[in-house]
C-alpha cells in the first residue's frame, strides 16, 4: 500500500495507534489531554510552506523534548571544541551583504564543538553516530551559528518527529541500555517504520560514521538556506566544509578495539595535532543555485534527507578556517558554548524546509533549559565580539543591563539603542499562500532514490562495510519481524545489498520490496563526491606512524622511520615492551611513548616493527605484541619490518605467502621513504578480500 504519509486525504498514520507494553490500545493526546490527529506532520502554510507556531502539539512536544535532560545536552553531549579563525578569499557580494562572505581578506574568529549525537558525556569517541560539526563565527555583524553534521542529510523530514527518533536511538527508558549505539530493537523498529530515513542510514551504516578523527571529516550545513543581497533578492545556499587533509575513517573492528584502548582517541588526536603545531584546516565551499534549478531540481530542495549532487551543482570554495587554539578550560567553553540555527547575520536567511523551522524554534528553548537562563550570551564563549546593545535586562544570571532610566523604545529622552533599517536584519519577502495544514509534501515522498545513488557511488569494499554494519546492527534486534521490514526496506536501494544482508542475518527467504510512496529511480548516476576510498588523501600527511622497537633494534633504521615521517609531515609513536624504552643497537636509549599491551596497532595509520633477533623471540610468545601485527594485518594497513620481525608475523598467525604489497621489508637505507611513500593509500583494502570470509561476494 501507499506510504499514509504522503496521502493528502489521509496525512496521518494510517489510523495506527500506540501500542503499550501490555497490548492496551490509547488514543495519543497533548499534555493537556487533548487527543492528536496528526504525529507525523507539523502544521504549515501551503504544501511547502513555513512551520506555523500556531501548531500547539509541535510546539509542545519539542518544548518537553528539549527539557528532559539537565545539565548534560540531550544529544550531542559528548563533544570536543576549538577556537580558530575563517578567512574569506573570494567575495560572495553578487549573493549576499553578510560582510563574513563578502569582505576578502577579512579573519573572523569561530569556534568549532565536534560531537557525537546518541551517547551521553561519558561515552566514547568511536561510536558508530553522526558527527556534529558546529561553527560559532564571531563576525562584525553578529554571531552567525552554522550548526551542522558531517553527513548532509538527516533521519527525519519534519521537526515533530525529532523527540521520536532521539528516544528510540537512546537506552531503552526501562533498562538504560545500550549506551551510544543504535544496534538494537527499539531504534530500527522506528527506522524500519520510517521510510523517509533510508538515506540517511546508508550515510550512517556506511564508514563516514565511524571517522578516524575529527580532522579527516566533512562538514555538511544540511539545509537548504538563502543568501540575500542588497537589492533583496535571493540565492539558495548549502554550505561545504572540506578538510584539506582528506577523508579518513576505520574499521569496525578497529573501532571496537580503539574504544578500548583510548575511549578519548578523537580529542586526544585533536589536541595532539594542535599541540605538534600542525592544526587542521578546512575548506569553506558553497553551492549556489536559483529558483529554477529549485524547480527543475529531480528532489525537493526543502527536503533535508536529500542532497544536491556535486557534479550537478559543484562546491565553489570561498574561505578556509585553521583550528588551532585550545580552550582554556573545558567547561567554561566547550560545555557552555550554545549553538541555535536562528542565528545568522544579515544576508543570509532561511529556507521552508521543515526540520530546519522545527530547529530554529527548538535550539533557544534548549539553550534556556540547558544554560538555566535567557542570559546565556553573558557567557564569554557565546558573546558577541561586536558591539551589543539592547534593551533586555535582569533574569538569572544578568551581567550586564542598561544603563540609565531608559530601557524602552520608542522613547523622547534621545538615548538608547534604536533600530537601523539601512544595517539592521531584514527577512526574505518570500511570497507565501495556501491553506493551514498538517501535511508532508509529496515532492518529499521518495525516499530510496538517492539512498541506492549513495550505495552504487561506493566502491566495492565501502559496499561491503555498509552491508556488515547492516548485518552487525540488525544481528542485534531479537525480533525477527523487524530485521525482515529493514531488508525490504534495501531490496528498493539495491537487489545485492538486501540480498548480502538477508544472507547476513540467516533469512531463509528474501522479503518482498517495502511498497514504496514513489517508485525508486535506478538512473540516477553515481558521484565520486560520495565515496572515502575515492576521494582519499594519497599522502601520509596528519598521520602516525607506530614504531615498535626492542633493544638491540637497528638504530640506523628508526632514524630513517623518523626523518621519513617528518618529510611526509607525519606524526609517530614508539612503542616498547616496557614504557622507558629500548636501547638501540648504537647504545642510544630511546624513550616509548606506549608499553606494547597499552599501544595496540589500532591507534596508529601505519606500522613499522624494528626488533633484534632476542626482542623478536621475546615479543614472539607475547599475546598483545602478536596482537599488534595480526590486527594492522587485519585492518589493511601498510606494515614495515625488519628481517628479525618474520618470527613475529609467523607466530601471530600471518604466514611468508600471506605477505603482500602492504609489508614492507626494511633493508637498505631509502626504504623507510619508500614505505611512507607507499602508505599514501592509507590501506591496502585488496587485503580485506581475502582476511575476511564476508568479502567472498566481492569483485576480485
Amino acid at each position: 500500500m501507499a506510504d499514509p504519509f504522503y496521502s493528502k486525504r489521509n496525512p496521518g498514520t494510517g489510523g495506527e495507534t500506540h501500542q503499550r507494553p501490555s497490548g492496551e490500545e490509547t488514543v495519543l493526546t497533548t499534555q493537556q489531554g487533548v487527543p492528536v490527529a496528526d504525529d507525523q506532520n507539523s502544521l504549515k502554510l501551503g504544501e511547502r510552506g513555513p512551520t506555523l507556531l500556531e501548531d500547539f502539539h509541535f510546539r509542545e512536544k519539542i518544548f518537553h523534548f528539549d527539557h528532559e535532560r539537565i545539565p548534560e545536552r540531550v544529544v550531542h553531549a559528548r563533544g570536543y571544541g576549538v577556537h580558530g579563525t575563517f578567512t574569506l578569499n573570494k567575495s560572495l557580494a553578487k549573493y549576499t551583504t553578510a560582510q563574513v562572505l563578502t569582505e576578502v581578506g577579512e579573519a573572523t574568529p569561530m569556534f568549532v564543538r565536534f560531537s557525537t549525537v546518541a551517547g551521553n558525556k561519558g561515552s566514547f569517541d568511536l561510536a558508530r553516530d553522526v558527527r556534529g560539526f558546529a561553527a560559532k563565527f564571531y563576525t562584525k555583524q553578529g554571531n552567525w551559528d552554522l550548526v551542522g553534521n558531517n553527513i548532509p542529510v538527516f533521519f527525519i523530514q519534519d521537526a515533530i518527529k525529532f523527540p521520536d527518533l532521539i528516544h528510540a536511538a537512546k537506552p531503552a527508558p526501562d533498562r538504560e541500555f545500550p549506551q551510544a549505539q543504535t544496534a538494537h530493537d527499539n531504534f530500527w523498529d522506528f527506522i524500519s517504520l520510517t521510510p523517509e530515513s533510508m538515506h540517511m542510514i546508508m550515510w550512517v551504516m556506511s564508514d563516514r560514521a565511524i571517522p578516524r578523527s575529527y580532522r579527516f571529516m566533512e562538514g555538511f550545513g544540511v539545509h537548504s538556506f538563502r543568501l540575500i543581497n542588497a537589492k533583496g533578492a535571493s540565492t539558495f545556499v548549502k554550505f561545504h566544509f572540506k578538510p584539506r587533509l582528506g577523508l579518513q575513517s576505520v574499521l569496525w573492528n578497529e573501532a571496537v578495539k580503539i574504544n578500548g584502548s583510548d575511549p578519548d582517541f578523537h580529542r586526544r588526536d585533536l589536541w595532539d595535532a594542535i599541540e605538534m603545531g600542525a592544526p587542521p584546516e578546512w575548506d569553506l565551499g558553497v553551492q549556489l543555485f536559483d529558483e529554477a534549478f529549485a524547480e527543475r531540481f529531480e528532489f525537493d530542495i526543502l527536503d533535508p534527507t536529500k542532497i544536491i549532487p556535486e557534479e550537478q551543482v559543484p562546491v565553489e570554495i570561498i574561505g578556509s578556517f585553521v583550528l588551532d587554539g585550545r580552550v582554556d578550560n573545558f567547561f567554561a567553553e566547550t560545555e557552555q558554548v550554545a549553538f541555535c540555527t536562528q542565528n545568522v547575520v544579515p544576508g543570509i536567511g532561511f529556507s521552508n524546509d521543515p526540520l530546519l523551522q522545527g530547529r530554529n524554534f527548538s535550539y533557544l528553548d534548549t539553550q534556556l533549559k540547558r544554560l538555566g537562563s535567557p542570559n546565556f550570551t553573558h557567557i564569554p564563549i557565546n558573546a558577541p565580539r561586536c558591539p551589543m546593545h539592547n534593551h533586555q535586562q535582569d533574569g538569572h544570571m544578568a551581567m550586564r543591563n542598561p544603563r540609565g532610566r531608559v530601557n524602552y523604545e520608542p522613547n523622547s529622552w534621545g538615548v538608547g539603542p534604536k533600530e537601523d533599517p539601512k544595517t539592521g536584519y531584514r527577512h526574505f519577502a518570500a511570497a507565501e499562500n495556501g491553506p493551514k495544514q498538517q501535511i508532508r509534501p509529496e515532492s518529499f515522498a521518495d525516499h530510496y532514490s538517492q539512498a541506492r545513488q549513495f550505495f552504487i557511488s561506493q566502491t566495492p569494499i565501502e559496499q561491503k562495510h555498509i552491508g556488515d554494519a547492516l548485518v552487525f546492527e540488525l544481528s542485534k534486534c531479537l525480533r525477527p519481524d523487524i530485521r525482515e521490514r529493514m531488508v525490504a526496506h534495501l531490496a528498493n536501494i539495491h537487489p545485492d545489498l538486501a540480498q548480502t544482508v538477508a544472507k547476513g542475518l540467516g533469512l531463509k527467504k528474501l522479503p518482498k520490496a517495502h511498497p514504496a510512496a514513489v517508485e525508486p529511480r535506478t538512473d540516477l548516476p553515481p558521484s565520486e563526491a560520495l565515496s572515502i576510498v575515492k576521494r582519499g588523501p594519497m599522502r601520509f600527511e596528519g598521520r602516525k606512524l607506530g614504531i615498535l622497537v626492542t633493544d638491540g633494534a637497528d638504530a640506523a633504521v628508526v632514524a630513517d622511520l623518523i626523518a621519513a615521517v617528518g618529510a611526509e609531515r607525519g606524526s609517530y609513536e614508539i612503542i616498547a615492551p616496557h614504557i622507558a624504552g629500548a636501547r638501540l643497537s648504537d647504545g642510544a636509549m630511546i624513550e616509548a611513548r606506549q608499553k606494547i599491551d597499552g599501544g595496540a596497532s589500532v591507534l596508529y595509520d601505519a606500522v613499522a616493527l624494528v626488533l633484534s633477533e632476542a626482542g623478536a623471540g621475546m615479543l614472539a610468545i607475547d599475546k598483545p605484541a602478536k596482537d599488534f601485527v595480526s590486527d594492522a594485518f587485519a585492518h589493511c594497513k601498510f606494515i614495515a619490518y625488519t628481517k628479525p620481525a618474520r618470527l613475529l608475523f609467523e607466530k601471530a598467525g600471518i604466514a611468508a605467502d600471506d605477505m603482500d604489497a602492504g609489508c614492507f621489508p626494511l633493508v637498505h637505507k631509502g626504504d623507510a621513504k619508500a614505505f611512507l611513500a607507499a602508505c599514501a593509500p592509507l590501506r591496502l583494502w585488496q587485503r580485506e578480500l581475502k582476511v575476511d570470509l564476508d568479502a567472498a561476494a566481492l569483485p576480485q
